[in-house]
């Protein structure tokens, strides 16, 4: 699955593969993210919404 991150270093949005799920914080304050990664190597992270997270993983 694709999804769109914003690369700090080059200042742009890019476009890459999903690698991983993420979530982080505990209770009301937990917030979920997709893990990706740039052609040279350095990983991304975009937040996103409970169902979107749900929603890529087939839940």
């Amino acid at each position: 699955m694709k999804h769109s991150f914003y690369d700090v270093k080059l200042r742009k949005k890019v476009t890459a593969e999903v690698k991983g799920f993420k979530s982080y914080g505990k209770g009301s304050s937990k917030r979920f993210a997709f893990k990706g990664e740039t052609k040279d190597g350095r990983p991304l992270t975009a937040f996103v919404s409970k169902a979107d997270w749900d929603k890529a993983q087939g839940k």
